[in-house]
């Protein structure tokens, strides 16, 4: 605040809320996009130690990461196979809940970047981190519950903070 005691646009709250809504919205952002990951087999020319194509025009295959719709996994098989061994979980749900789960973790992650209906943004970015913590307790993956009770703290920590959010495309809600 400066000395007239009106607050400025750039007060330290203000501040706050940009760099909590820049990482939450970053975080769901590419959460989302590595569920569209997949791997391709290259081949390249054999290099020596000092970075040389070998004489004997040996090729090596190697993986490349790629992302693409058809590569799309909502859920890692490892994880998929413990959620469908646990009873509580209704198995068409599951794979409705995979479907769409990056698609909906991009589409918040760039309504929060960009300033769209921040508060119901951040409401509904919460939940879906609580029903993913609802899955892993499930699954009895602690580790995993732990860092999204972080996640859920950075969203209430925004949402406390979402009145100073001064640079918004559609705010109110």
């Amino acid at each position: 605040m400066n000395e007239t005691n009106q607050t400025s646009i750039w007060d330290e709250r203000t501040l706050g809320f940009l760099v909590l809504r820049a990482w939450l919205g970053v975080r769901a952002i590419f959460s989302g996009l590595e569920k569209f990951v997949g791997t391709k087999v290259v081949q390249k020319p054999l290099v020596d130690e000092f970075g040389l194509p070998d004489a004997s025009g040996a090729m090596v295959e190697t993986k490349q990461k790629v992302y693409g719709i058809a590569h799309y996994t909502g859920l890692p098989d490892a994880l998929s196979a413990m959620f469908q061994k646990e009873p509580l979980m209704n198995p068409w749900l599951l794979k409705v809940y995979a479907g769409l789960l990056g698609y909906v973790l991009i589409v918040l992650g760039v309504a929060l970047l960009l300033g769209i209906c921040s508060r119901a943004t951040l409401f509904l970015m919460g939940l879906v981190y609580t029903s993913l913590t609802l899955g892993l307790i499930l699954i009895n993956q602690n580790d995993g519950v732990a860092w999204l009770g972080v996640h859920v703290a950075l969203v209430v920590m925004a949402l406390m903070l979402v009145r100073h959010n001064r640079f918004e495309i559609i705010g109110k809600y």
